[in-house]
């Protein structure tokens, strides 16, 4: 069984970064989308989280500029990881007339009466990156293969700490490895797939004694960092070290399934001593390959971060937009695995990468994501 896993995780490292097809290939929708007619040039409404992330920055801005290239009028929104604010900024972009929505919402379950408004206007909405759930009234969602990269950062810590080989054999360190585990937002649907993913790997590791979490802290809604909070984790991880390490036990590992988590882990390391000759750092993973991580990964600090592509992700939402509304029916190549509690909503899931020290320039410099300097 965990031959069959590490294998299937292992293969992740090497992928290059097309767009997936993963799930079922099928052009569908679950209802009939918004007429094709009259809609050039219409005001589409656009919300993200917040502009406190690099990541979401870059989201807005890509999505704005590839529906602008396409002829529409952008409402782009942040807001600022603030429930009312991103609710009455939908409000707001349906009075103004907007002709289709794209959330990415801060809580997926906190709208449900602006996708009935939008419902009732017959304004199609799509779901960016994160999930609306609990709703009928999400047409589309595209994202990533979310399960995927839980995959990938458990592999990239297994990696890390050499219980595995890059090409995803066995390697030849056996432990046991103290390791600490970190998990997303309860309220992002995507903190699931991320920690499910994840532990579909090491669970294996974790029964025959190879890792080991000290903290006995493994479960979801114990590890989960509200909002994704870079302070909260380094709090966190704060009082780990505080109450279970001070007999002398080290950290090796320490899973974290964003960039801005992973920098405060890090700092908290590094306050207690960590980062030195005598005590070098733990395995630390991330995702989302914002500058600072990759500079951090540079630097011999972070070990990994999983990079997902948004201007991929921005021409994706930005071509469904643009089918729906003229009365066509994007193309997805997922179709079932997505359920938001009421309906499985047609997606279209993104190939991720693994990134390192041993990659990150073919992968992010090389193929233009950033320019050298940006990251040294």
């Amino acid at each position: 069984m965990r031959s069959t896993r590490v294998i299937a995780a292992a293969s992740a490292v090497v992928l290059a970064f097309p767009l997936a097809a993963c799930g079922s290939s099928e052009k569908t929708a679950d209802k009939k989308p918004a007429a094709g007619t009259g809609n050039a040039g219409a005001l589409i409404g656009v919300t993200m989280p917040t502009r406190s992330s690099e990541r979401w920055n870059g989201d807005g801005e890509n999505v704005k500029k590839e529906l602008e290239a396409l002829g529409y009028k952008v409402d782009l929104q942040f807001a600022e990881d603030d429930i009312p604010t991103q609710v009455n900024q939908l409000d707001n972009q349906i009075t103004k007339g907007a002709k289709l929505l794209i959330i990415a919402s801060i809580d997926g379950t906190a709208i449900s009466t602006q996708l009935q408004s939008a419902a009732d206007n017959k304004i199609p909405v799509i779901a960016y990156d994160r999930l609306v759930r609990d709703s009928p009234n999400v047409d589309y969602y595209a994202t990533f293969d979310n399960f995927r990269v839980g995959v990938q950062q458990a592999t990239s810590l297994l990696t890390g700490l050499k219980v595995l080989n890059a090409d995803g054999s066995e390697g030849a360190a056996k432990g046991p490895f103290n390791v600490e585990l970190f998990a997303g937002s309860a309220d992002d649907n995507n903190a699931t797939f991320f920690y499910n993913g994840a532990m579909s790997v090491l669970k294996p590791y974790l029964d025959d004694g190879t890792l080991k979490v000290p903290s006995k802290q493994t479960e979801f809604k114990t590890i989960a960092i509200l909002r994704w909070k870079p302070a909260v984790a380094q709090d966190r991880m704060e009082n780990l070290l505080t109450s279970t390490y001070r007999s002398g036990l080290t950290v090796d590992g320490v899973l974290s399934p964003y960039d801005g988590l992973s920098i405060g882990i890090i700092s908290a390391l590094k306050s207690n001593g960590y980062g030195t000759a005598g005590q070098p750092y733990p395995v630390v993973t991330g995702q989302d390959a914002e500058a600072a991580s990759v500079k951090s990964i540079i630097a011999g600090e972070q070990y990994s971060t999983i990079f997902k592509d948004y201007r991929e992700l921005a021409r994706t939402s930005a071509q469904m937009a643009d089918a729906v509304l003229k009365g066509q029916k994007p193309t997805t190549n997922n179709n079932k695995d997505y359920d938001n509690g009421v309906k499985v909503v047609p997606s279209t899931l993104l190939d991720t990468a693994i990134v390192n020290k041993t990659n990150y320039q073919k992968v992010l410099i090389d193929s233009g994501f950033y320019k050298k300097a940006q990251v040294q």
